[in-house]
């Protein structure tokens, strides 16, 4: 099984990084390193996340008041959103029409 993140959850991923980055050195560094536990957490243990609805879970990272939302299908653990546990709630949800 693998992980494959979608577009937009790429974007935030990439966004939440670059901001941590700017305002401790080394703190984005770090958020990408929770972001890789957690993604190699879930390829071995699909069902650890807590269940959202009928096709969504949620990882929370450590750390980082961010989650993994994401969906467990045939070949792949699809990533949703890196979201941001107090932001927007339920923003992602459109995007599960691939």
């Amino acid at each position: 099984m693998k992980a494959v993140f979608h577009p937009k959850a790429t974007e935030e991923f990439i966004e939440a990084s670059l901001f941590y980055g700017r305002q401790v050195p080394g703190l984005g560094g770090a958020f990408v390193t929770e972001v890789e536990r957690s993604v190699k957490l879930l390829v071995d243990q699909p069902e650890i996340g807590q269940i959202i609805d009928a096709e969504l879970r949620r990882l929370v990272l450590y750390r980082f008041p961010y989650s993994l939302i994401y969906s467990i299908e045939r070949n792949k653990i699809w990533i949703v959103a890196v979201a941001h546990q107090r932001r927007r709630p339920g923003y992602w949800r459109a995007r599960l029409d691939r």
